[in-house]
């Protein structure tokens, strides 16, 4: 199995996590609610990319393991809920994640489809942010897209190291890991030390 194939399964099941996670505890919602929370955060983001690209049928339409490791991130997130909710910055880490695989994920297929390299990196970011996006309006959040941590361009610079690495010949797999670490890394330090883009001028 591809390693980009896993990391899209893994990416996956990360959102459908952080999904569920925002969902319950915004309110106790039911199976159902809780599910279709989960199952838009997991595809929102990549579904929007390949419908602006063109590309059809949508990956998880085309591919049921999808479905799959969305169900599969549901039920562990159920079985392990109170363990979750134990552990700090639960849903900060898999939302990072997520995030980290979805904007090299994009990058990749952007790039596979014959497409410039500066809309790569944007339809990476977009893929990464956008299924939070819609989870936040959903669960009646302000999306974090509009918040003061750095999130959407933790995903570009992500996305502009893969295309430079890439430029520069490195190994596939190293230049996802590398990438990843860095969106990773950005968001980590972001946060601890409250690390903030400025802000645009007011009049």
């Amino acid at each position: 199995m591809k390693f980009q194939y896993l990391l899209e399964l893994f990416g996956t099941g990360f959102f459908a996590v952080s999904g569920v996670l925002v969902a319950n505890r915004k309110s106790n919602h039911d199976w159902f609610g809780v599910s279709f929370i989960g199952f838009i955060t997991a595809i929102g983001g990549g579904s929007l990319r390949d419908i602006m690209l063109g590309s059809y049928p949508l990956l998880w339409i085309k591919d049921i393991n999808f479905m799959y490791a969305i169900m599969v991130g549901i039920l562990l997130t159920r079985l392990f809920y109170n363990q979750l909710l134990k552990l700090p910055k639960a849903l900060f880490v898999f939302d990072s994640i997520g995030i980290a695989m979805f904007t090299i994920l994009g990058v990749e297929k952007t790039l596979g489809l014959g497409f410039n390299p500066v809309i790569a990196a944007i339809m990476g970011m977009f893929s990464a942010v956008m299924g939070g996006v819609i989870r936040d309006v959903l669960t009646n959040e302000i999306p974090v897209l509009f918040r003061k941590n750095i999130y959407a361009s933790a995903c570009l610079a992500g996305a502009i190291l893969y295309l430079v690495l890439d430029y520069l010949n490195c190994e596939r797999n190293i230049n996802i890991a590398t990438s990843m670490i860095l969106i990773f890394g950005i968001r980590v330090v972001a946060v601890k030390f409250n690390i903030t883009l400025p802000q645009f001028k007011k009049d």
